[in-house]
């Protein structure tokens, strides 16, 4: 009897059970539709941020934008280019990107070449970070070249977009014409041709520099004095170096000189080729020209090269390099102090 009583005691009505029932399931479709809410959201916000703002050339652009503590992550995005310029026999051009930021320029961006067409597809971003204060100051510059390995790249054109003109409020994406670039704005350094090649198995690299043109007049007369360093870092550390002979009275020295350096294959991943022209001075101090380096971790030309080199063993590879400033280069680099004398050898 105590145990019916109980049973019955806990006796819920029939309209009862129904309502919980309906609650539940309200429940559960206000969740799946606030649930399909967010997702949707959170997807057009991803949308938002994939896109880029394109400044075009004949070649498509984008540029974006976030600000974080005063600094701004500036995305530079080339797209695509049309109806460029044919710059080679066949009507074709091998056109890149570099891609910059006036005044600063200490960090330079490439695309990769694309062999003999005249509407290339790059598809390529590019990060810089400048403070807020230089935004005002600053202009995304965007050069076409086009590749010639043993001549001087040949510019296409260019656009220049003045950041103090953007509206950060929305995504830059649109189409600009190229035009003749400025003069006034390049200091020229000159060009410098040289040849790598690497032996594996024997652990040989052998830098032969050719010669150099154009070089910057450091002396009374339109004239300079020049000769090349030669200089390896291991792990980013000064390792070996050598030097060519001085070029009296010249700015297009010709020297083809070789030198050869004890490189293993473990280290040669690790290595690190530096390339600098000096103008000797007999009474001041030896004066840099210009200068590059070519690694692993280089970009543009001076990877390219490397990579063929490291494709190619046995076989030289001969290729003309644009000088950079030496602050360009060592900003880049960092290279750290010689290597001591019980590293000289690591595996």
């Amino acid at each position: 009897l105590t145990s019916n009583i109980f049973v019955c005691s806990l006796a819920v009505p029939d309209w009862a059970i129904y309502t919980i029932i309906a609650c539940v399931i309200l429940l559960i479709i206000i969740c799946c539709v606030c649930i399909c809410v967010k997702c949707c959201k959170n997807k057009k916000q991803k949308q938002n941020l994939k896109k880029d703002g394109k400044i075009n050339l004949p070649g498509l652009f984008t540029k974006s934008d976030k600000i974080l503590k005063n600094v701004f992550q500036l995305t530079v995005g080339i797209k695509k280019a049309s109806n460029l310029k044919a710059m080679d026999i066949g009507g074709t051009s091998d056109p890149y990107v570099k891609v910059y930021i006036c005044p600063d320029k200490s960090k330079t961006y490439e695309t990769k070449v694309f062999r003999r067409t005249l509407n290339p597809v790059f598809n390529e971003r590019f990060t810089f970070s400048i403070s807020k204060s230089s935004l005002l100051k600053s202009t995304a510059v965007m050069k076409v070249f086009d590749f010639n390995r043993f001549g001087k790249h040949d510019i296409i054109g260019e656009i220049r977009v003045q950041l103090s003109n953007v509206d950060w409020n929305h995504v830059i994406e649109e189409w600009q014409d190229l035009v003749e670039p400025a003069k006034f704005e390049d200091e020229e350094l000159g060009d410098i041709c040289f040849s790598l090649r690497y032996v594996p198995t024997a652990g040989k690299l052998t830098v032969i520099i050719l010669e150099a043109r154009n070089l910057k007049s450091m002396d009374v007369g339109g004239y300079s004095d020049p000769y090349v360093k030669v200089q390896l870092a291991l792990d980013k550390r000064k390792w070996k170096k050598r030097k060519t002979s001085i070029k009296k009275k010249t700015v297009n020295p010709y020297y083809n000189e070789s030198f050869t350096f004890d490189v293993s294959f473990e280290q040669i991943q690790r290595v690190h080729l530096v390339i600098s022209v000096w103008d000797h001075d007999k009474v001041t101090k030896n004066d840099a020209m210009g200068k590059i380096f070519l690694g692993c971790d280089a970009s543009g030309n001076q990877l390219r090269h490397w990579a063929d080199m490291l494709s190619n063993p046995r076989r030289p590879v001969a290729q003309w390099h644009s000088l950079l400033t030496a602050a360009q280069v060592n900003s880049t680099l960092r290279l750290k102090k010689k290597i001591p004398l019980l590293d000289k050898f690591p595996v």
